[in-house]
Formats: structure tokens, C-alpha cells, sequence
């Protein structure tokens, strides 16, 4: 277990109340595990709303650029990923293993792993929004000499937080023998 790890799961056990902590002693740390579900559960639903966001964002961008003679491939592919990507997170696996489950039981280790995993994502979805504003603040004042470009990057950036978003797995089920 990294320290990171250990800090995250020690700042949800100081959260806790007193039935939190009796139920852990009792149940091995369910509670506990609980906790680190549900946290990672929220920040996906902030991820998630991100993303839809950005979709609506993205519509407007779309229909202007359509107005304006501007819209290539690009700019339809960007809703069809931005759409998949977000599902991918509001679908997330977030942690639960059943009781004859082959692959393992997950552990209050892995649920941190994933959970500070999610977390550093939110440096590459601040990127994505951004790019979108940016384009939209260019259409918004008719400057479409880059939007090609942008919107290539913008594609781009997503599909990079998708690949990192895919190996999510990895942290709760490492590859070991």
C-alpha cells in the first residue's frame, strides 16, 4: 500500500462516527469500503455532468459552425466520443465484488487506488473544457481559421481520457499472480 493510499483511506476513517467505526470492527472495513464507493461515486457524477455539459456546450459549437460553413467530421465525431466517454463514467464498475466472485475480493486498498486514480483525471477533464470554451468563445466571435485544428485536439484529448479511463480496472485488479 503507497502512502498515498494509506492518507486517503486514513482522511475517510477520521470522517466517520462512532457507529461507522463499530461497524468496521465488526464487518472488516465495510464501512469504510462503503465510504470509499460512494466518494468515488460522486466524483463520477461531477465527472458525468462535466461531460454533459460539455455536450451541450459542444451542440451550440456545432449548429454555429454548420451556420458558418465550418463543420467538418471533427465536429460530428466530437458529440458521438464526448457521448460514449460519458457513459463510461456514469457506468463505471465502482467497486463491488460478489461473495464467490473468482477474480477476488476488493479491498479498502484498491478502492483508494481507484479513487485517487479518478481523482488525478480531473486535470484532463479541465483540459477538455477548457479546449471546448475556447473553441466556443472563437466561434462565439466568428474566428473559424483554427477550428479544424482545434477541434482535432479537442478529439484528441478526449480520446486520450477515454485510454486512461479504460485501464481503470487495472487499479482495482492488478495484473498478479
Amino acid at each position: 500500500m503507497s502512502e498515498r493510499e494509506k492518507e486517503t483511506i486514513e482522511k475517510v476513517k477520521d470522517k466517520q462516527g462512532i457507529l461507522d467505526k463499530i461497524q468496521n470492527v465488526f464487518t472488516l472495513g465495510y464501512s469504510t469500503k462503503e465510504d470509499l464507493r460512494e466518494l468515488d461515486k460522486k466524483l463520477r457524477d461531477f465527472y458525468y455532468a462535466d461531460f454533459k455539459s460539455m455536450r451541450h456546450r459542444w451542440e451550440e459549437l456545432y449548429l454555429a459552425a454548420l451556420n458558418a460553413g465550418k463543420a467538418n467530421d471533427d465536429f460530428k465525431k466530437v458529440i458521438q466520443i464526448i457521448d460514449r466517454v460519458g457513459e463510461k463514467v456514469n457506468r463505471a464498475d465502482y467497486g463491488y465484488a460478489g461473495l464467490m466472485d473468482r477474480k477476488g475480493h476488493i479491498r479498502e486498498t484498491e478502492l483508494a487506488r481507484v479513487f485517487n486514480y479518478d481523482k488525478d483525471l480531473s486535470a484532463d477533464i479541465q483540459a477538455i473544457a477548457n479546449a471546448v470554451e475556447d473553441l466556443y468563445n472563437d466561434s462565439q466571435a466568428e474566428k473559424w481559421s483554427d477550428a479544424a485544428a482545434k477541434a482535432r485536439n479537442i478529439k484528441s484529448l478526449i480520446l486520450g481520457f477515454e485510454s486512461k479511463w479504460d485501464s481503470r480496472e487495472k487499479q482495482f485488479r492488478p495484473m498478479e499472480v
